[in-house]
């Protein structure tokens, strides 16, 4: 994933944190970070913290993580806006971000207690049951390109478990980093409980292996997520990493080809292409592949560039200019080894970090476009001989995130997204998306760990095994 939560930037505890507009090139406002002394103390301070919150009721918990979700609802045009200036998201989708974090916090603040409810379990005699306990402080390593949305993915969660939360954000989103803090502080969470850190990616390491720091969560890079899973591991710290992505969408011969394409568009312009489980390889059957071609080239137009702050706008910058650079580089080196550039893939003269929506055909190994992840408006399409041609090219990646299947019979996409894809995530006639009420996460290089519904909410807790037996009623089984 570009998605940059690296561990190993060259920064200092001096150096501020400056933005930069996206859309304009022009420097925002700048920030001072903090020191590792200052971040260590702050672990001591949320560990503290969490010792009280640990006690609190799930009721308690759920009328402050409520509030959250008003605040957020309350603030979003000021927070979408703040997106748009620190990282070029666009005002509709910084909207949609901040409502669906909204919805993120009402969920966990109504369910959790489901999720976390004491298991019966029969041994044999006595009474038992598991029951799960809050672990600690979770250190949250997050990306920019949903600086909101991934970061309360996490927290909400963390939070109604009863653990506290330090946040080390991308440094390009510093604003929003402070702002999630003012928001959750705002709702009641305790001064010390969530603490954002201001700190630079080197210093991450030291921080995961300080004593008052239970686990980590990562969302960035298959090398930032080796670099925590090494620093995590070193001191046997459990982590949930959730990491890159190169979602192949496979396109059936009986598939409406209108539909079809207007799906695969959707899944591959999310936040501009810039996401981890965008859709970036349509592994397309050869007997449609011309006309697949057509309709998405029309499906891609309609995503015009423009200007992130007004209303309506479908295509915003790119995060920053390294990055559209970086993208741009991957589609000539595509045309370069045999791709054909059906739309876009031009770099438009003006300031800003603006990529247009681009369109690749006869993509095939060697290609950075088939072999890599692209992070931008690029879409893939790749020919298959047939089903199965298609499902191996699919599987045939280092990632393991979303996928998806389009075709008109459902048994047929259910059974290939069930059982033939190798992703955390298959979706049938849809783009993959995240969602408070199921698991989120991948397989192979994509990471490991999941986040969202049941099985997220159990990540950072201790599953505990209780048994319950009177004095005077013998001893157990003495095998382990």
């Amino acid at each position: 994933m570009a998605e940059q939560a690296e561990l190993a930037r060259p920064e200092t505890p001096t150096q501020k944190l400056q933005t930069v507009n996206p859309a304009t090139g022009q420097p925002g406002r700048s920030y001072d970070p903090h020191s590792l002394e200052q971040s260590l103390e702050a672990a001591k301070a949320a560990r503290g913290a969490f010792l009280d919150w640990r006690k609190t009721s799930f009721a308690d918990r759920a009328t402050v993580i409520r509030k959250a979700a008003e605040i957020l609802r309350a603030r979003k045009d000021e927070i979408a806006r703040l997106m748009t200036e620190e990282m070029g998201k666009t005002l509709d989708d910084g909207r949609a971000e901040v409502k669906k974090c909204a919805f993120h916090c009402d969920w966990f603040a109504d369910h959790a207690h489901e999720y976390l409810a004491n298991v019966p379990a029969d041994i044999g005699g006595g009474e038992a049951f598991v029951t799960f306990n809050p672990i600690g402080v979770v250190l949250a390593v997050m990306p920019w390109n949903f600086p909101f949305w991934q970061v309360f993915r996490a927290a909400a969660p963390a939070l109604m478990a009863g653990n506290g939360m330090l946040l080390k954000h991308a440094s390009n989103v510093p604003g929003c980093a402070l702002a999630i803090e003012d928001v959750l502080r705002q709702a009641g969470v305790p001064k010390d409980l969530f603490r954002t850190l201001l700190m630079p990616s080197s210093e991450v390491e030291a921080l995961i292996k300080d004593d008052n720091v239970a686990a980590v969560t990562l969302t960035g890079s298959v090398p930032a997520g080796r670099s925590v899973a090494t620093a995590a591991g070193s001191v046997l710290k459990k982590c949930v990493l959730e990491l890159g992505g190169a979602d192949a969408y496979v396109v059936l011969e009986d598939a409406d080809l209108e539909a079809a394409a207007k799906v695969a568009a959707t899944a591959r312009m999310v936040n501009g292409g810039q996401s981890c489980i965008a859709g970036k390889r349509f592994i397309v059957v050869h007997s449609i592949v011309e006309a697949f071609e057509k309709a998405l080239v029309e499906a891609m137009r309609g995503y015009e560039m423009g200007d992130p702050a007004t209303e309506g706008t479908r295509l915003g910058p790119m995060q920053s200019a390294k990055a559209r650079d970086e993208i741009h580089k991957q589609v000539e080196g595509s045309v370069a080894k045999g791709a054909k550039l059906l739309l876009g893939g031009t770099v438009p003269d003006r300031a800003g970090a603006w990529y247009p929506a681009t369109v690749l055909t006869d993509v095939r190994p060697g290609q950075p476009a088939h072999d890599e992840e692209v992070f931008g408006p690029v879409a893939a399409i790749i020919a298959a001989e047939d089903e199965a041609d298609a499902i191996r090219i699919a599987n045939a990646s280092e990632f393991g995130l979303g996928s998806g299947v389009l075709t008109a019979d459902l048994d047929r996409g259910r059974r290939i997204a069930a059982e033939e894809l190798e992703a955390g995530m298959s979706f049938v006639n849809e783009n993959v998306r995240s969602d408070p009420r199921t698991p989120f996460g991948g397989v192979k290089h994509s990471g490991y760990g999941r986040e969202c519904g049941v099985f997220g909410i159990r990540e950072f807790v201790n599953i505990k095994t209780v048994h319950v037996k009177p004095m005077g009623h013998g001893g157990g089984n003495s095998v382990e």
